[in-house]
C-alpha cells in the first residue's frame, strides 16, 4: 500500500506543479467526455487509453528526468540540456500521437453531427 501512496504523490505532484501535464489531464478528460458522449467503441476507448497512458508517461518521466538533471547539475550545462530537449521531445512525439489518434476517432462522428445539423 506505501507503495500505491508514493506513486499517487508523484502523479498528484506531477498535476500541481507542471503547467504542461494539467494541459495533458485536461486533454484526456476532454476525451473521456467525447467518449462517452459519441459511445465510442470498445476498440476507440482501448486507443484512446493507450495513448493518453503514453502522453501521461513520458510526461513523468520527462519530469523525473528534469529534476534529477537539476538536482544533478545546477548550472546551465549544454549536455543536460540536450537530455532535457530529448525528454521534451519524447512528450511531444506522444501528445502528437495522441492527438492524431483522436482524430482519426471523433473527427468522422463530429463531421456526422455538422452533417446533420447542416446538410
Amino acid at each position: 500500500m506505501k507503495s500505491f501512496r508514493f506513486a499517487f504523490n508523484g502523479i498528484c505532484n506531477l498535476i500541481k506543479k507542471e503547467h504542461n501535464a494539467r494541459i495533458h489531464f485536461v486533454a484526456l478528460m476532454g476525451a473521456i467526455g467525447f467518449g462517452i458522449l459519441f459511445k465510442i467503441s470498445l476498440n476507440e476507448w482501448i486507443a484512446i487509453t493507450i495513448v493518453s497512458g503514453l502522453v501521461i508517461l513520458t510526461e513523468l518521466i520527462n519530469t523525473a528526468i528534469e529534476q534529477l538533471a537539476d538536482f544533478v547539475e545546477p548550472e546551465r550545462n549544454e549536455k543536460i540540456g540536450l537530455i532535457k530537449d530529448y525528454c521534451a521531445g519524447a512528450v511531444l512525439i506522444s501528445a502528437i500521437i495522441a492527438l492524431i489518434v483522436g482524430a482519426l476517432i471523433f473527427t468522422p462522428k463530429l463531421t456526422e453531427i455538422v452533417k446533420t445539423i447542416h446538410p
